[in-house]
């Protein structure tokens, strides 16, 4: 199975979460929040910066993993290419790998995956690129699945 990304629009995204990037005017400042959710009041918030390393191309997804109670936000802090690899869950709550999508974010885009959504890990495409990363985290493990899965190519 190969996966041929598509632009990130917030329409295409919409079943997975919320789309949010640079606003267009200096000095204008635009809030993404409706997309962040925390299903576990108890749990901290947690920023993390990660310098994610480029993955050797084609693209292969081997695993896809969801955090179950809470949203995952992905900011982008450097200009690079990278993609998302996502897939909506199945009525026996696994992921529906048949309907998996990739999307190619513009610069200047981050993401916010909704609780519960499957998705490959951080694929950055050419060189390093510092990531911030938003969720609510107790380290446990109740919140994050990850499972293998046949792998799945990503055409570039």
């Amino acid at each position: 199975m190969a996966l041929v990304p598509r632009p990130l629009t917030a329409e295409a995204f919409a079943p997975y979460g919320e789309v949010f990037a640079v606003p267009d005017t200096v000095g204008v400042r635009t809030s993404f929040d409706t997309g962040l959710a925390n299903l576990r009041p108890h749990v901290p918030a947690s920023l993390s910066i990660i310098l994610a390393a480029p993955v050797p191309q084609p693209v292969v997804v081997e695993v896809i993993e969801r955090h179950v109670f809470t949203s995952q936000s992905l900011v982008p802090m450097a200009a690079a290419r990278w993609v998302i690899v996502v897939a909506p869950g199945t009525a026996e709550d696994r992921p529906d790998l048949a309907a998996a999508e990739a999307f190619l974010p513009a610069p200047g885009q981050g993401i916010t995956l909704a609780p519960g959504t499957w998705h490959a890990p951080l694929t950055v495409l050419d060189a390093p690129c510092p990531f911030a990363l938003l969720m609510w985290r107790d380290y446990g493990s109740e919140d994050e699945e990850v499972i293998a899965i046949p792998p799945m190519m990503v055409a570039l």
